[in-house]
């Protein structure tokens, strides 16, 4: 197999395929990269066999068609440190060479029969939500995923589809996002994807697309990437059971004006107490030794009493940073248990610092 193309465009598939590659061990297939050229389109794969991604191009030049692997770092690694200008790859008795102009490499390959295999989206039942919302929506609670918690299942975002409505839910324990789609949808359904292919996802795709599924896989298509991800397999838990059914108070507040506040306050500590009373809001470090920050937001709260929330500041950035309204929402019951803020179809359930 021999190929040619601009270092841009190989640079740019070798790098949106490094997510998807074995990093520890260099032995596995699975931290090659598989290039496979048919039909004037040039294939390339990469998988850890928990994730994958195959990127279908035909801005290769195909001179011999065949396929070949290489280890997606060191080849990276290498068309980096090329000038701009077009690169050969030619695979000459089990041997990857990688020539331009004067400069030459040579690489180790596998077998790319060896190669794992992607599944396929043949028989498999379709997602019909509306994509771009999907994302953008995963995007929303992405932050508060866990990401190394034992229980396996809270280290990805539960998609639940119902008849009128889909939740997209992620929590870390401490704090509960939920972000809801209304769509109509002929089945009930739930699934486990893990954080590490939302992310990716939300990186890949910014247009139409395919989504399909099964007890094992999520898989999503446009006219150049397959992605697929293993789903997690679990039971998560039961957060309509930590929405609060009632609120005693609910109260508007200025984005830009919070974000100020609060991130003066974090210049000392993460963690903060707000005194919310009748026509100020006072925020407060919540610091163990004799550094204090303090400052004051002037607002018309509605609130006849006194009110103290503590809380970890990143947990109300982490929502304000996904909101586009100028306006957000808080609404809470006594100071140790858990309040909400929300906007539109988006709410975080945060937990209170109790002292």
């Amino acid at each position: 197999m021999k190929i040619r193309a601009e270092k841009q465009i190989i640079e740019s598939i070798l790098i949106n395929l490094q997510p998807f590659l074995e990093k520890k061990d260099a032995s596995q297939i699975t931290s090659h990269i598989l290039f496979n050229s048919q039909n004037d389109k040039c294939i390339i794969k990469a998988t850890d066999s928990e994730i994958g991604l195959k990127i279908v191009t035909d801005h290769i030049a195909i001179e011999s068609e065949g396929s070949f692997t290489a280890n997606g770092k060191k080849l990276l690694d290498i068309i980096r440190i090329l000038k701009d200008d077009e690169i050969t790859l030619e695979l000459l008795d089990n041997t990857l060479i990688i020539k331009q102009k004067h400069s030459k490499f040579k690489l180790p390959t596998f077998d790319p029969k060896s190669y794992p295999n992607f599944p396929s989206t043949e028989d498999k039942p379709q997602i019909t939500l509306d994509s771009l919302s999907l994302i953008q929506n995963l995007k929303k609670i992405s932050p508060a995923i866990d990401t190394n918690n034992p229980k396996f299942e809270l280290n990805g975002a539960l998609i639940n589809i119902k008849n009128d409505s889909t939740d997209l839910v992620g929590t870390d324990t401490r704090r509960l996002a939920i972000a809801t789609i209304q769509s109509s949808n002929n089945e009930e359904l739930s699934l486990i994807v893990p954080k590490k292919a939302i992310l990716e996802i939300q990186k890949l795709f910014l247009d139409q697309i395919d989504i399909y599924f099964d007890e094992t896989n999520l898989i999503i298509t446009n006219e150049n990437y397959f992605f697929y991800t293993r789903l997690i397999n679990g039971k998560f838990p039961d957060y309509q059971r930590i929405i609060p059914s009632t609120v005693k108070h609910s109260i508007a507040l200025p984005k830009k004006e919070m974000i100020d506040a609060i991130k003066m306050i974090t210049t000392i500590s993460q963690e903060i107490k707000m005194t919310l009373l009748s026509d100020v809001i006072i925020f407060n470090s919540l610091s163990a030794d004799n550094v204090e920050a303090k400052t004051e937001l002037e607002i018309n709260t509605g609130l006849n009493d006194k009110f103290e929330l503590s809380f970890n500041s990143k947990y109300i950035l982490d929502f304000i940073s996904q909101i586009d309204k100028s306006e957000f929402t808080i609404e809470f019951n006594e100071p140790n248990l858990p309040f909400i803020v929300k906007d539109d179809n988006f709410i975080t359930i945060i937990m209170p610092i109790v002292a």
